[in-house]
């Protein structure tokens, strides 16, 4: 059974459709990288995947669970799947250590304890320990993504959703974040990643999706989208980016 399974995904908003028809799954382990122009659906397909937007058309399952089916229960679900964002979206007024053991607390049920054990650890592990009890306004945009990452990572998520995380930060920034998410992959996480961070996608994909026009219009292995991608569109988008 697939982790993440898209079964004919369509959506609109009012008379707009922003995608339509997309069939794509990812099984245990695997990373794979959504690419594309923008306004091509990425975002708003990796959103589905934890009902942060809503489908009209298909079925999208976690686990074998029904995103869109009246009965899930969406927030457990949600627990399950973390989500780091193009913004961090971190509590402002939360330190960093609060941001990390407020959803373990009152989600998963861990006493304070057992939260600040883990939520530390994370932090060591994302190169943070000595800003724990620092707010996020007073780090760099780099830190406050792995704290973020960390935050999603503390709730023993099946599988980790990327919406452009290196997108919002300033170039010197993006390698320290792109290095925790190297070591998420290697270490096997699930992973599903929007980025233009083409090196990424070389180094630790497994699989690309080129998206356009709100279609999956390529769904192969790194080696065949960056050897030779089937899509005329695709080549063209490939040529652009990878010519810089």
């Amino acid at each position: 059974m697939a982790m993440i399974e898209f079964k004919n995904i369509s959506k609109w908003y009012g008379q707009f459709r922003v995608l339509t028809d997309c069939s794509t799954q990812l099984e245990k382990g695997q990373v794979v990288v959504v690419c594309g122009p923008s306004g091509s659906g990425k975002s708003t397909l990796i959103k589905c995947a934890n009902a942060l937007e809503p489908f009209q058309e298909g079925e999208l399952l976690i686990n074998g669970v029904s995103v869109g089916d009246p009965k899930t229960d969406l927030p457990r679900l949600r627990s399950q799947i973390g989500m780091v964002f193009q913004h961090f979206e971190l509590f402002p007024h939360l330190s960093v250590m609060e941001n990390l053991t407020i959803g373990q607390i009152r989600v998963l049920g861990r006493g304070a304890q057992e939260a600040d054990t883990k939520a530390f650890a994370l932090l060591e592990r994302v190169g943070l320990s000595a800003h724990a009890t620092k707010f996020p306004g007073q780090l760099s945009g780099g830190q406050q993504q792995r704290v973020a990452i960390a935050r999603a990572l503390a709730m023993d998520p099946i599988a980790m959703l990327f919406d452009e995380p290196t997108s919002a930060l300033d170039p010197e920034m993006v390698n320290e974040v792109l290095d925790v998410m190297v070591a998420l992959a290697k270490e096997g996480m699930t992973m599903m990643v929007v980025t233009h961070e083409m090196g990424f996608a070389r180094k630790v994909s497994d699989r690309v999706i080129f998206m356009d026009g709100g279609r999956i219009v390529e769904d192969c292995t790194k080696d065949e989208f960056f050897g030779a991608p089937r899509s005329p569109r695709a080549q063209e988008f490939l040529s652009k980016i990878l010519s810089h």
